[in-house]
């Protein structure tokens, strides 16, 4: 019982701690980078992407 319970604050307290961390920007950026491909409409349809990673890793 007491090591479920250890796991599931480390579970919980893990996105706090990654917070600010590239690495859950990531999706968000590789999406944009995809996005902006596109030709002639790609920068105007990754700004909701951009914005995303924007919030997540300031």
């Amino acid at each position: 019982m007491h090591a479920r319970l250890c796991r599931l604050a480390i579970v919980l307290l893990l996105p706090a701690v990654l917070g600010g961390c590239g690495v859950l920007a990531a999706p968000c950026r590789v999406g944009s980078a995809v996005i902006k491909m596109v030709p002639v409409v790609g920068k105007v349809a990754a700004l909701p992407t951009d914005a995303c990673a924007a919030v997540i890793d300031p």
